[in-house]
């Protein structure tokens, strides 16, 4: 598939299939499907703008993969100021292909590939995670394979070595205030009671229904909630998403794990929201927990 500078519309196509796809290394990459889904973003956008002066495009699939690996690399300087593939032994030789790694990489937490160094985090990502080739992960990455080799030599050591050792988590937390304001939307939400859900919105209030649309003030989100009230296939339950307060979305059924998650922010009033639902698979690999009240004993 060839795409050309001038053509917008196979480009949106191939980046609605692929979107999961990208997702998932993005949030391999950064430790987050938050903010893996913001990499994707800022990906999605400078692909736009480069598109009418970037020529034919042979491999849009690579090319896109690309453009997402440097704005996650553009992410973790700004955190860290790592540096890729740095003192990798070029020479180092192994077996690509293993299934046997290839599945303890794909149950591998998101947090548990924040601590391989950036080279080989995105060699085993892209090959025992995505399933990528040496040679496309070279054109990818635009990287030697024997680089790419040793990174995967290496991070799957690593991987190895981090299953074996005791994961300590820290225990999610969340205040009375915030608990007062979720628990308080989620139970208006449950109820139907969409008129006193609208009454908790600012008036300068910004809605993100992900990979759909964006609204802005509260007249325009306010037209968000027609849909949840015509549907029934959702059923909200207060929790955590990577530590952080949020709903959690699961079918009616009680025992149906939560499908995706909303993120709300707060100032008195209801700030933002930020819907995943017609974004998914931001729920894989993402470390979601509902929210239980502290023992007493």
């Amino acid at each position: 598939m060839t795409i050309t500078g001038d053509i917008r519309e196979p480009f949106d196509r191939l980046f609605g299939e692929l979107r999961p796809k990208l997702h998932r290394y993005c949030a391999r990459m950064t430790g987050s499907v938050i903010d893996g889904e913001d990499v994707l973003q800022e990906a999605l956008a400078k692909a736009i703008e480069a598109l009418p002066d970037v020529g034919p495009i042979a491999n849009p699939e690579g090319w896109l993969f690309r453009i997402a690996h440097n704005a996650a690399l553009d992410l973790l300087r700004r955190r860290a100021r790592e540096k890729a593939f740095s003192g990798e032994d070029l020479d180092m030789i192994i077996d690509p292909a293993n299934p046997t790694i290839e599945r303890e990489a794909a149950a591998a937490s998101l947090r548990t590939f924040m601590r391989l160094p950036v080279a080989q985090r995105c060699s085993v990502i892209m090959m025992d995670v995505l399933g990528y080739s040496l040679q496309q992960i070279s054109v990818i990455l635009d990287t030697s394979i024997p680089a790419i080799k040793a990174a995967l030599h290496r991070g799957r050591g690593r991987l190895r070595e981090i299953a074996d050792e005791p994961e300590e988590l820290p225990s999610p937390f969340l205040s009375t205030s915030e608990r007062s304001l979720l628990e308080a939307y989620i139970d208006r939400f449950n109820a139907h009671d969409f008129d006193a859900v609208r009454d908790m919105l600012a008036e300068d209030v910004r809605l993100e229904l992900v990979a759909r649309t964006r609204l802005n003030g509260r007249k325009e989100v306010s037209t968000y909630f027609h849909n949840y009230s015509t549907r029934q296939d959702w059923r909200f339950v207060p929790g955590f998403v990577e530590n952080r307060p949020a709903v959690l979305v699961c079918d009616p059924d009680p025992t149906a794990p939560p499908s995706y998650f909303i993120l709300l922010a707060w100032q008195a009033r209801l700030l933002g929201i930020r819907d995943f639902r017609h974004a998914r698979y931001a729920a894989d690999g993402a470390e979601m927990s509902v929210f239980r009240e502290p023992s007493l004993e």
